[in-house]
């Protein structure tokens, strides 16, 4: 692959200013633009950085996504057309796992409830049994890449037993024990604190489906950080309703924004964010770290870092 012009779309704005990261790219040896890659053609360029998927990029020879995951790019056509995809896969796990531990805390210290009352000037301790320390409980973290590794490192850090799941059952530091998705079920059977980091494929979509929520504790929690389709939405609805499970925390829906009519917005015990688990603002700086290290190797005639196709 020659590569000689990179191309920002302005689409990276859903996370971050372009030009800060095409600031961050200054010292790259290869030029740099930002593009509205909606209208600008990207004839003159051999590479793409991009929040979004546009036909255009079928043009370019290397797609490099913001996001880790790739869900949304349509891995089929690009394998025909020869193009490489690469993620920023594993820049994301501190951002994620402090988010996770916040809705672990918030939960257990009733810190949405403190929120939801200030905003009503309503004084109210809760009731002697209904907040609790974490130190002791178990979770179980459901993928162990990037993102479940930082959600470990933060869970164990606060005191919980943390066991996981993954496709093949190898031992995972800080990781009591390790299932396979076949025993989803009893892997989350004992579990306060029920976290997704899976990326979405064929095989995680409606991952947590009716039976998975069944099989958790009334007392438990589920924490999406992962995709929405991961979880079987009107199952979760139906859940929280009927007291299955004890909440939910969201960052991710099956439609996004999240519509104004989802029962979700009412319900006490459930906390939404609106996908910003993994923003910081240093968010451009990890992404132009790993695309350096790809202009980098593939000027050197190797394949660049996180290559997806």
């Amino acid at each position: 692959m020659q590569l000689d012009a990179l191309a920002i779309d302005e689409s990276v704005s859903a996370l971050f200013p372009p030009e800060r990261l095409l600031d961050a790219l200054r010292d790259s040896p290869v030029e740099t633009t930002v593009i509205d890659g909606s209208t600008d053609p990207v004839v003159d360029c051999d590479a793409v950085v991009t929040f979004q998927y546009r036909e255009r990029f079928l043009d370019v020879e290397w797609i490099h996504s913001v996001l880790a995951g790739v869900d949304r790019f349509p891995r089929d056509r690009l394998r025909e057309e020869g193009v490489v995809l690469t993620n920023s896969t594993g820049i994301h796990g501190d951002a994620i796992g402090e988010t996770v531990a916040g809705y672990v805390l918030s939960f257990a210290r009733r810190l949405h409830e403190h929120a939801a009352n200030q905003r009503r000037n309503r004084w109210s301790q809760p009731a002697w049994d209904e907040a609790w320390t974490v130190a002791g409980e178990r979770a179980c973290v459901v993928g162990l890449g990037s993102l479940g590794r930082g959600i470990v490192d933060r869970l164990t850090g606060l005191g919980l037993d943390v066991d996981g799941v993954r496709r093949t059952p190898v031992p995972e530091p800080g990781v009591g024990r390790v299932y396979t998705p076949s025993e989803l079920e009893r892997a989350v059977s004992d579990a306060k604190f029920v976290a997704l980091a899976v990326p979405l494929t064929d095989e995680t979509r409606g991952l947590i489906d009716g039976d998975v929520l069944a099989a958790m504790r009334e007392d438990a929690y589920l924490l999406n950080v992962a995709r929405g389709d991961v979880v079987d939405q009107d199952a979760l609805v139906t859940a929280l309703e009927e007291g299955t499970i004890a909440g939910a925390a969201l960052d991710v829906f099956e439609t996004e924004p999240l519509p104004e009519s989802s029962p979700l917005w009412e319900m006490d015990e459930v906390i939404l964010t609106p996908h910003a688990g993994s923003i910081t603002r240093d968010y451009y700086r990890n992404v132009a770290d790993v695309v350096r290290e790809g202009v980098r190797r593939i000027r050197a005639g190797s394949d660049p870092v996180n290559r997806v196709l």
